[in-house]
């Protein structure tokens, strides 16, 4: 099964939840892609890359999101947990750590905590150099207005809402990314 095929199983008819999911996440694979090519000397698996990129979004349709097409019974900030589930029943363990890790910049334990979010009490934080890249490029595209494409401020300020910390993972990766 490639990753098209698990886009297909979990999004078997052509709608706008399904073309906003492609668009999206073509947005995220190109801008990462750019990154990886850019930055040889990172030695970043463009092949995973990709793959990572156009799952990264796959448990949206089991949230309530109805502005961009979603009609599930689960709060948003649920979709990277419902997508690692989902990808982990294909045995596809580097895609669900994406999944789950891209949200923000990442959530800590400690934020989940303070902010009663309901997720689990783990760390949910990118680490290896492809989630670091596709979270990043995630932060210049939102599928409420999948027309438009953030500037970096923009998409710094997008993170407002995550906190100071959220605000310096961002610039250290635009710093790393961005030569």
């Amino acid at each position: 099964m490639n990753y098209k095929e698990v886009i297909d199983k979990f999004y078997p008819e052509d709608n706008q939840l399904k073309r906003l999911l492609l668009r999206h996440s073509t947005d995220v694979a190109g801008k990462a892609l750019e990154i990886a090519h850019r930055n040889p000397q990172l030695n970043i698996d463009t092949d995973f890359l990709l793959e990572g990129a156009m799952l990264h979004d796959i448990g949206i349709f089991m949230t309530d999101a109805p502005g961009i097409f979603c009609y599930g019974n689960q709060p948003y900030i649920k979709h990277g947990i419902i997508g690692a589930a989902l990808l982990r029943e294909l045995g596809w363990e580097r895609h669900a750590r994406v999944c789950e890790r891209h949200t923000g910049t990442g959530i800590t334990k400690k934020q989940i905590i303070e902010r009663q979010l309901p997720l689990p009490l783990i760390d949910l934080v990118p680490e290896t150099i492809e989630e670091q890249v596709i979270c990043y490029a995630d932060k210049f595209y939102s599928k409420s207005h999948p027309e438009r494409t953030k500037t970096v401020e923009q998409a710094r300020q997008s993170l407002m809402k995550f906190g100071e910390h959220g605000i310096e993972v961002f610039d250290q990766w635009t710093k790393l990314f961005v030569q």
